[in-house]
């Protein structure tokens, strides 16, 4: 839709003073919004449409209501909408048996319900599915609109396993998505959010449950039903309220297929002020980087890191915010390492905090830039923070123990490298093969088929039920921080809290909708599961080559050392005067005079972590 240019307005105004008179005249959802977006005063806009003694479409209503037209604008259209004829009641061959009701139980009622909703989010009457609504749904309806909702989903539950009224499916569905998600019942919500929404964007009901889904994917990080659905809805189809939402899936969907031109236009398109702003900046200067902008790139992830925070109320939506401004910061010192501006990198480092979730993560990196300026005590200094018990549980750094070894060879201490690296391979070489032939087990497009089983192998009742394992808790942890695996991580946890939820019920609601419910979960936490396996089995291989090309390295720097010490000792034997000295060596403790040093007694203390400084001398000759 085109917005009039401010030069038109006059003219305009001429329009639509000619246009009353002329009833014949059908308004269209367009022209109406061109009044409203000129700034028309919306009694002149209502008063235009009433004169203009023509009958509006739902389809009108619904472009209105889509457009964010005023209430007033959208209450008038509905109001002239054309109503058809009521069909004569069918005649019932027997007359149906009474549900029991939760009132006839006197200790089960919807007072004290977890539910939070009301009716400021239930559809008006003008987005009925067509006819008069039987009265058992009006009933239910009334029911959720008086904060009710055990008693209205036993209502709207029969109502659909009966079928008496195919016409009215849709309807029933949405609000019965409305009741259970006002018991907290989140994925037999959206399991009927998405029947709703399948219906496609002509159904009055959609523009309303399509949100609701983008609600429930934001409650719990997981993406996967929106996944499935964004790209076949029209972008002349999102619902004002799912629309950032909706955006951002596409600039994901796009980007996940190496599209990072057309995933650009659409983070592009999400509004500065939606909670996924930062999200899709972040996601530019990626992209960016991705394609060689490095000054674009970097300017991207400064705007995110600037961004004032305290416009952000939600303790969640802070906590996002501070984890990507802190991702914005490694990302730019990595740049910088990248273009072997080692100084700058380290300085961008320096600025992630201490409470970070990912100081680890950047104190390591932050280890490198050190040991490629030659700071070889300050890299072992953070290596040895990053090894600490503090992290060693929960943070996979597998190649700080090759960074290690890298830098005690440099100082030519020959024989801790070997010691290191030996160590190394013993460790990770078994894990690695545990990996690899977990994901072999599973390569082929019958494997494929029993991913679920490759979770429970692994995650089966408690995390980590699987003790028989030489991968370590931190590795499991990594893997576990794919975006995609974490949110289906927690869909499944809200289904089991879920089917928790529903055996705390009353009979009368368990032993109908509960039992629905739960063959729902049933189907689809299988579903989930094969998703979660084959997510888990991208991550595990992606692991495995990981630590296959660290063993890969750690046999050619062994291979170095050897060499090195043939040198070595080709010289000693050349020079056989320095040896003896070399024992009696002093260290020098020089120290800034800004920091008071004592030596380490291999005791670790939270306050001194990131500030350990070797003094090794270098054995190098």
């Amino acid at each position: 839709m085109n917005r009039v240019a401010p030069a038109l307005l006059p003219s305009l105004a001429v329009a639509v003073a000619l246009a009353i008179p002329r009833p014949a005249h059908a308004l269209s959802c367009d022209e109406i919004m061109n009044m409203v977006n000129v700034n028309v005063p919306t009694n002149i806009v209502v008063q235009t449409m009433k004169d203009s003694g023509d009958q509006f479409k739902p389809e009108d209503v619904t472009c209105l209501q889509r457009e964010g037209a005023p209430s007033e604008v959208v209450s008038t259209a509905k109001s002239m909408v054309a109503r058809a004829e009521p069909e004569p009641e069918p005649v019932r061959e027997r007359e149906p048996e009474r549900r029991p009701s939760m009132e006839d139980d006197e200790d089960f009622s919807d007072r004290g319900n977890r539910g939070r909703g009301g009716q400021d989010d239930l559809p008006e009457r003008g987005g009925d599915d067509g006819g008069g609504d039987p009265q058992e749904l009006k009933q239910a309806i009334k029911l959720l609109k008086s904060k009710k909702p055990l008693t209205a989903t036993v209502m709207l539950y029969h109502l659909l396993e009966d079928g008496d009224f195919p016409e009215h499916t849709t309807k029933i569905n949405y609000y019965l998505a409305k009741g259970l998600s006002d018991l907290e019942m989140y994925h037999g919500a959206q399991y009927h959010y998405m029947k709703v929404v399948k219906k496609g964007p002509n159904n009055p009901y959609f523009s309303y449950a399509l949100p609701k889904l983008v609600q429930i994917a934001r409650f719990t990080g997981d993406d996967t039903e929106l996944m499935r659905i964004v790209a076949k809805i029209p972008v002349d189809a999102y619902p004002r309220g799912a629309k950032n939402q909706l955006y951002y899936l596409m600039g994901v969907r796009y980007y996940d297929k190496d599209e990072l031109s057309r995933a650009a236009k659409y983070f592009g398109q999400v509004s500065s002020k939606s909670d996924l702003y930062l999200r899709s900046k972040y996601f530019e200067g990626v992209i960016y980087n991705q394609q060689g902008k490095l000054k674009s790139a970097v300017r991207s992830f400064r705007d995110v890191y600037r961004q004032e925070v305290e416009v952000y109320n939600d303790a969640k939506d802070l906590e996002e915010v501070e984890r990507l401004k802190d991702l914005s910061l490694i990302n730019i010192a990595r740049i910088y390492y990248g273009i072997e501006r080692f100084d700058e990198s380290a300085k961008y480092y320096d600025l992630v905090a201490h409470d970070s979730t990912y100081w680890p993560q950047s104190l390591f990196e932050h280890s490198w830039a050190n040991f490629m300026q030659n700071n070889l005590n300050q890299t072992l200094g953070q290596i040895l923070t990053v090894q600490s018990p503090f992290y060693a549980s929960d943070e996979f750094l597998p190649e700080a123990t090759i960074l290690r070894a890298l830098t005690f060879f440099n100082l030519c201490q020959y024989e801790e490298v070997e010691r290191l690296l030996l160590d190394f391979e013993n460790t990770h070489r078994p894990m690695q093969d545990e990996m690899r032939d977990f994901v072999k087990e599973y390569a082929s497009s019958e494997g494929k088929q029993l991913a679920d089983q490759a979770w429970d192998t692994y995650f089966s009742g408690d995390r980590g039920a699987n003790t028989n394992t030489t991968i370590p808790k931190a590795a499991f942890n990594r893997i576990l921080r794919n975006q995609n695996l974490e949110g289906i991580v927690k869909h499944l946890e809200m289904m089991e809290a879920e089917e928790r939820l529903i055996d705390d019920q009353k009979p009368a609601w368990r032993d109908s909708v509960g039992i629905y419910v739960k063959k729902i979960i049933e189907a689809d936490r299988e579903r989930y599961k094969r998703t979660a396996g084959r997510l888990f089995l991208a991550e595990t291989a992606r692991q495995a080559n990981y630590i296959s090309d660290l063993l890969t390295q750690s046999e050619i720097i062994r291979f170095e050392v050897v060499d090195a010490q043939r040198v070595d000792y080709q010289y000693k034997s050349q020079n056989i005067d320095l040896s003896g000295g070399l024992a009696n060596r002093e260290i020098d403790f020089a120290t800034s005079v800004d920091f008071i040093y004592w030596p380490f007694n291999g005791e670790f203390w939270e306050d001194e972590l990131g500030y350990y400084n070797y003094t090794e001398q270098s054995d190098c000759k």
